[in-house]
């Protein structure tokens, strides 16, 4: 894999909502999220894309479709990139659960059978070596923004951070090469085993 477009889903209902949701399917796009997709599709409409790459939920899914509407691209589905599953705070207000992952250590799982940020961060390496293996050059990949946020900060050299401080915007791509994304997938993967957050004031270098 030479090249990735990865991108975060368009606007869907758990977002308009406000909730913490990691059960997949899960709910799809909303009217402006499938605007979102298509706007995507049309700033990707001159890109070389040969593979389309979603997760297990509705919202990623809807967005690679309209977003490579009328392409003959082959898409799978990699369970890896899921969204980070939230426990007991799944379906509840994504607030609830910001609050408890902010005071909490990255080796604690959430209660209710969720996972630990540093087993996320793990199973996100994974995913993104599932892609890199492909034998596709240049792939478009949807992901989800807790993901997102770890690979865009691991490209940069930073290890993740107790709470996201720079959003994602939705249906909007960024270009890495394979080898930067092999690096953040060496660095996520080093940092789930050792893991410890990054100082806040590095948080100045996430933004640039």
């Amino acid at each position: 894999m030479d090249e990735i477009f990865l991108s975060r889903h368009a606007l869907a209902g758990s977002n308009r909502d406000g909730l913490a949701s990691c059960t997949a399917p899960g709910e799809g796009l909303t009217r402006e999220g499938i605007e979102q997709a298509r706007k995507l599709g049309e700033a990707l409409a001159d890109e070389e894309i040969d593979l389309g790459v979603a997760t297990d939920h509705c919202r990623t899914q809807e967005t690679l479709d309209h977003a490579l509407a009328g392409r003959d691209v082959p898409r799978i589905v990699v369970p890896e990139l899921n969204e980070i599953h939230f426990g007991s705070f799944d379906g509840g207000p994504l607030v609830d659960y910001r609050a408890w992952a902010g005071a909490e250590s990255p080796t604690l799982e959430a209660p209710g059978g969720g996972e630990s940020r540093a087993q996320a961060a793990a199973r996100y390496a994974r995913g993104l070596r599932i892609v890199l293996e492909r034998p596709e050059g240049h792939a478009l990949v949807i992901g989800h923004a807790l993901a997102l946020r770890y690979v865009l900060d691991a490209v940069e050299g930073l290890v993740p951070a107790a709470l996201m401080a720079w959003p994602v915007e939705h249906a909007v791509p960024h270009r890495l090469s394979g080898d930067d994304v092999r690096a953040a997938a060496d660095l996520l993967e080093g940092w789930s085993r050792r893991p410890s957050f990054r100082d806040p004031s590095q948080e100045g270098q996430a933004a640039s």
